[in-house]
């Protein structure tokens, strides 16, 4: 895909990221799937509550596509977080090329058949070139699985996306871009929350103590240290 004429604005898609209301803080912790515990959320479901947030979504992932120049044939959405959003995204391709295809992540996977009918729910051929998607990368579990299971089925992985990379080390001390690219997948954000909670702090003013933790828990899993100042 051409990058001609295609600008991906990062502090205009932050803006939108907050204005979303996708990242927000707890003033009690809650546990997250990778199972740390969080004084802050990200969750992109806010990105999907009406069809136009979802297709203005679509746009940004669409003009980050092209600004990185990535050659695709579909974009596939990690199950189920990412799952309507990339619907939208190939939609809003098929708008110039009708032989655009979807291809769906199943939620719960199949007992039985070939890894094309047990993952997939569309038709997926040996060699495509397929774009991931996701929504919220934590220690990145959720798409490393997908990955793997892509992998299965002979496709070529030309990158995955993640719409928030809340910037935390895996147990292991890696990131997850680095675990990411050592199964040969190149991994590119969005947006990341050492830009977005200095942004949300200001929109949502929590108390000092919530504001410490958050200090706290990135001094501990953090790939950088974040001050509120």
């Amino acid at each position: 895909m051409s990058n001609e004429n295609i600008i991906f604005n990062e502090d205009e898609f932050n803006k939108f990221i907050i204005e979303s209301n996708v990242v927000g803080f707890f003033d009690t912790p809650i546990t997250l799937k990778s199972g740390r515990q969080s004084y802050w959320y990200a969750n992109c479901r806010y990105l999907s509550n009406t069809f136009q947030l979802l297709d203005k979504s679509a746009q940004y992932v669409l003009n980050f596509i092209k600004s990185e120049d990535l050659d695709f044939d579909y974009v596939y959405g990690v199950p189920e977080g990412a799952t309507k959003l990339a619907v939208i995204v190939n939609y809003k391709l098929g708008m110039e090329r009708p032989e655009q295809r979807i291809v769906i992540g199943r939620g719960r996977i199949k007992e039985y058949g070939a890894p094309k009918d047990k993952y997939f729910i569309g038709e997926v051929k040996e060699g495509d070139k397929v774009l991931v998607l996701e929504d919220v990368t934590t220690t990145g579990g959720s798409l490393i699985k997908t990955i793997k299971q892509l992998k299965e089925v002979n496709v070529e992985i030309v990158g995955a996306i993640g719409i928030v990379n809340r910037m935390e080390k895996r147990d292991d001390g890696k990131s997850v871009e680095e675990a990411v690219n050592e199964l040969g997948v190149p991994y590119y954000a969005m947006s990341d929350s050492i830009f977005l909670l200095p942004m949300a702090k200001i929109k949502f003013n929590p108390s000092e103590e919530v504001l410490k933790q958050v200090e706290s828990g990135f001094e501990k899993h953090g790939l950088r240290e974040l001050k509120f100042e």
